[in-house]
C-alpha cells in the first residue's frame, strides 16, 4: 500500500468515533444512516456528487470519475428515499475501485449489495428509482447532515456513523487520534482492574463541587 492508503487504512481501525473526538468534535454526519454491510468500515478521500433532485445520471457519471481508494458521496439538492443506487452501479463502483459510498437517499436491492460487500452507508432503503435525466456536479462541496463534505476531505465510516476531517489537517487528526487511543487503552486496563471513570476522570470532585 502506499503511505496514503496506510494512513486510511489506519484511521479506519482508528473508527469514526475517536477520529471526530480527536478531531476536536468538528465535522460528522449528522444523520440517521443504514449501513448496508454489517462490520464494514472504511475511510478515504471523498469524491462529491450533486444529482438532480431524485434523479441519478450523475450517479452513473460519477463511475467514470472516482478513483481507486474514493469514497462517493452521493446527494441530491434535497434528501428523499428514493433509491439513487442498486445492484448495477455499486458493482460499477467497486469495479472501479472505490473504497465505499455514502447515499444521502435511498438505496435497494440491499442483499445483493450486502453480498457484493462494498461498504455502503445511505439514509434510506426504498424500492423507488430515480430518472435519468437532470444534470448535476461532480467535485463540489455537498451538505449531508449536518456536514460540509469537500471533494477531497477524508471520510471515517463505520458502524458509529461518519467523521469528516479537512484534507489539510489529516496529518494533526491521525496523530491526535493515536495518542487518543492510546490513552484509552490504558484507562481500559484501569477499568478491567475495577477503576472508576467517575475517579480518573476527576469528575467526584466536579459533582462534590456543584
Amino acid at each position: 500500500m502506499t503511505a496514503l492508503q496506510d494512513i486510511y487504512a489506519e484511521l479506519a481501525q482508528l473508527g469514526s468515533a475517536t477520529v471526530y473526538e480527536a478531531g476536536g468534535r468538528g465535522g460528522y454526519v449528522d444523520a440517521d444512516l443504514i449501513q448496508i454491510v454489517p462490520g464494514s468500515r472504511a475511510a478515504g478521500p471523498a469524491r462529491t456528487v450533486i444529482s438532480g433532485q431524485d434523479d441519478n445520471l450523475m450517479v452513473h457519471a460519477a463511475m467514470a470519475a472516482v478513483q481507486p481508494g474514493e469514497i462517493l458521496v452521493l446527494t441530491m439538492p434535497e434528501p428523499r428515499p428514493v433509491a439513487l443506487v442498486g445492484d448495477l452501479l455499486a458493482t460499477q463502483a467497486k469495479a472501479q475501485g472505490a473504497a465505499a459510498i455514502l447515499v444521502d437517499a435511498a438505496v435497494r436491492d440491499v442483499e445483493e449489495l450486502a453480498e457484493l460487500g462494498l461498504p455502503i452507508w445511505a439514509r434510506w432503503v426504498r424500492v423507488k428509482g430515480a430518472a435519468k435525466d437532470i444534470a448535476g456536479s461532480i467535485g463540489e462541496p455537498v451538505s449531508v447532515g449536518g456536514a460540509t463534505i469537500r471533494n477531497g476531505d477524508v471520510l471515517v465510516l463505520d458502524a458509529d456513523g461518519v467523521a469528516v476531517v479537512e484534507q489539510d489537517r489529516i496529518d494533526q487528526v491521525l496523530t491526535a487520534s493515536r495518542e487518543r487511543a492510546e490513552r484509552e487503552r490504558v484507562k481500559r486496563a484501569k477499568l478491567k482492574a475495577g477503576e472508576l471513570s467517575y475517579d480518573l476522570d476527576g469528575l467526584r470532585e466536579k459533582v462534590q463541587a456543584l
